[in-house]
């Protein structure tokens, strides 16, 4: 479980048991309208089409939602899913954990609802859900989806290993599915191997520390690499070096980021910092970090550059006009492949709005605009 999300949960216990009668009678609740609100000079020859953005919302409050900016149009539209799925009675859904694009359609993983839904990549219409116990975060390869998803109960320490699954984009059903470490998280592919970095955070005292490498030919565990305990995120660079982060214990075992080398399957170097999300893009991987620390009760937030070429850290922010101090708690990131904006969100005190960032190059701020709760992952959508 992400620790911020563990933190927030524990923190408005009251909250949930005040809204658990509205939230069993979901049903008898008319859907949050659809908004809209014009942020951009239209621009129809745009190659990138535009940007989904996944709200998470809390736990057990079914307030997980779907906003859209259109580049073509400029227009910013707040809760599409409802608008466009009336049907389905509890919205996106649980906790909304991830989200891709593949050819026509849009992946997004429901954590907590334990499901997969998939729909229309140009409408949102949804075209089938399929159900995955706990499920996490979604990769493609040659026409498969593959899911990685902790199973059990939500916090159970005894909970099985994990999984992932591997879904036909064609037919849309699972096909296969393979045992990994506990509480796996993001994965990344590179050439004909996935690997899914564990975390264990069900059992903090035991906390996984490997990353396991799946043939995908085979789909079968052919390595397991020791990194570092409690593993999150893994992102591939286009050298063959994965990037992967450690969260750590949130006591005496700080946060670090370690490189993979993809040939060997070894650790080649070491990052004594703290990154919470990281987005690359060609040479650069832009982080930030809101590293949790019992001992101080407090988030500690920082943002960076990386050159993943020469494996350096910048001397420099992507964030340069002080827009950074006006962010809560930064909750994710994404670089526009085409204009290099970084796009930034904030999910401030987890219970109200989100806000969306967006910088240009130079790090200063082109424009914001208010999300739905807990903004944190993106999918682009090209032309």
């Amino acid at each position: 479980m992400k620790r911020n999300r563990f933190i927030r949960t524990i923190s408005l216990l009251a909250v949930v048991v005040s809204v658990t009668i509205v939230v069993s009678c979901r049903k008898d609740i008319k859907p949050i309208p659809e908004q809209q609100e014009v942020i951009l000079t239209p621009n129809p020859d745009a190659a990138i089409k535009g940007v989904y953005l996944v709200n998470e919302g809390n736990m057990n409050m079914n307030k997980a939602s779907l906003d859209y900016l259109d580049y073509t149009t400029g227009i910013y539209r707040r809760n599409i899913y409802n608008k466009v799925n009336p049907e389905v009675v509890k919205g996106l859904g649980d906790v909304g954990n991830d989200i891709g694009v593949y050819g026509s359609k849009l992946y997004v993983v429901v954590n907590i609802s334990n499901k997969l839904e998939i729909m229309d990549v140009k409408t949102g219409k949804r075209i089938k859900q399929i159900n995955i116990t706990n499920c996490r975060y979604v990769t493609f390869h040659n026409g498969k989806a593959y899911v990685s998803a902790y199973l059990g109960t939500v916090g159970d320490p005894k909970a099985p290993n994990g999984i992932v699954a591997e879904i036909d984009t064609t037919s849309l059903t699972e096909t296969k599915r393979v045992d990994v470490g506990r509480q796996p998280e993001e994965m990344a592919i590179v050439g004909e191997k996935l690997y899914v970095a564990n975390s264990g955070g069900y059992s903090p005292k035991n906390y996984e520390r490997t990353v396991s490498v799946i043939d995908l030919n085979s789909f079968t565990v052919i390595n397991n690499i020791d990194v570092a305990i409690n593993l999150h995120r893994l992102k591939a660079d286009k050298y063959g070096d994965l990037y992967v982060t450690s969260r750590g214990n949130y006591y005496d075992v700080p946060s670090k980021m370690f490189v993979i080398n993809t040939k060997t399957d070894q650790v080649k170097k070491t990052f004594n910092i703290g990154v919470s999300n990281l987005a690359i893009d060609g040479d650069i991987a832009y982080y930030y970090g809101s590293e949790w620390s019992y001992n101080d009760n407090k988030f500690t937030i920082s943002y960076g550059m990386l050159n993943v070429k020469d494996e350096i850290i910048l001397d420099q922010k992507f964030i340069t006009d002080g827009t950074d101090k006006s962010i809560t708690i930064p909750y994710g990131i994404a670089v526009h492949p085409i204009t290099k904006e970084v796009l930034v969100t904030d999910a401030k005190n987890y219970v109200s709005p989100g806000t969306l960032y967006c910088f240009d190059p130079s790090g200063k701020k082109k424009w914001s605009v208010t999300t739905g709760d807990i903004p944190a992952h993106f999918a682009f959508v090209y032309k």
